[in-house]
């Protein structure tokens, strides 16, 4: 199948590293003559957090973007790289636009992800390294890195989860754009996410304001 958004060749041409974890990092992810698009289409969500693409609207070509995500031809250009069978197993595709001081804490994702993949889609990105996101050695330190990625237009960065697959940003609040699709274990661990993620929103759209 053809790639309606999304240029699979920067996943497969990225070089794989290994230290501390299993990851790629890329640019130009984002097809050039879909950017505006792509700008224009991004769903107008107004409330902070990550949120499951059955909890916005979907249209024009960012909704071709999820489906470039969730394709069977993505999950096997990443399974090259992160050397796991992606393909048969359940997404969990989520948009954040805007973030809280809170957000970014550094974690390794939980057991029941297998691997993760980012694509960015912010214009610009000028800053003191908040929101930047930091492939990390450890649990305790920011600085403590071997790698970075800002958030720009189609920089991407894909994992494979591992007891110390640490990474976080320093804290930022304010619009940061971000698309994230994980492959799950299971079907079941998709469902519970699901639900969990519906009702953290519920309760942010309350309390949050």
């Amino acid at each position: 199948m053809a790639m309606n958004v999304v240029e699979l060749d920067v996943i497969r041409g990225a070089e794989v590293h290994r230290q501390p974890y299993r990851y790629i990092v890329g640019d130009g992810f984002l097809q050039k003559d879909k950017i505006d698009s792509l700008r224009q289409d991004f769903p107008g969500i107004d409330k902070p957090g990550f949120l499951t693409v059955q909890d916005v609207a979907l249209r024009g070509t960012f909704k071709q973007l999820i489906e470039d995500l969730e394709s069977s031809e993505m999950a096997k250009a990443l399974s090259e790289k992160l050397d796991l069978d992606l393909d048969p197993l359940p997404r969990l595709t989520t948009i954040r636009k805007l973030s809280q001081l809170k957000d970014g804490r550094i974690h390794t994702d939980s057991e029941s992800k297998l691997a993760t993949f980012l694509v960015y889609m912010n214009d610009a990105w000028n800053d003191d390294g908040g929101g930047r996101l930091r492939v990390l050695n450890g649990p305790d330190d920011f600085d403590d890195m071997t790698a970075e990625i800002s958030p720009v237009m189609g920089s991407c960065f894909g994992f494979r989860r591992a007891d110390n697959s640490w990474h976080g940003h320093k804290p930022f609040a304010g619009e940061r754009r971000v698309v994230q699709i994980t492959w799950l274990r299971d079907a079941d661990e998709l469902e519970r996410k699901k639900k969990r993620n519906g009702v953290a929103q519920f309760f942010k759209g309350i309390f949050g304001r």
